[in-house]
């Protein structure tokens, strides 16, 4: 197995965008989002399922987030828009295994490999 690598965080003002990127797995996966943000418990943010058919959001990021996946490409995405600074974390991808009915979760013990993380920062 491949490392993961996230890409595409950084600085952004609220109510702007960003898109981060997961790369460097060389099977078709699940794929989990999530992030820490200081002092606070990580959280899962979203998945995708192996086929990309079935998605998950937690509540507070409906709406504002959408994953997708490519699979030619191994590299799965997360469009976040309308950004908010409680969204300031370190975001993580990982890879893992869908449900036997073939929904993803975001519970991490569903999840094997993880990327290093990549910064995404709201402020004004």
């Amino acid at each position: 197995q491949s490392q993961l690598v996230e890409s595409g965080g950084g600085l952004v003002q609220p109510g702007g965008s960003l898109r981060l990127s997961c790369v460097g797995f060389g099977h078709t996966y699940a794929i989990g989002w999530f992030r820490q943000a200081p002092g606070k418990e990580r959280e899962g943010v979203s998945c995708v399922s192996e086929t990309g058919k079935h998605t998950d959001y937690i509540d507070s990021v409906k709406g504002r987030f959408t994953v997708s996946r490519d699979n030619a490409k191994n590299t799965v995405y997360l469009q976040m828009n309308s950004l908010k600074p409680e969204d300031t974390a370190v975001y993580h991808c990982a890879t893992g295994l869908s449900l036997l009915d073939g929904r993803c979760v975001l519970t991490p013990n569903y999840y094997n490999f993880w990327g290093q993380g990549t910064q995404v920062t709201v402020s004004s």
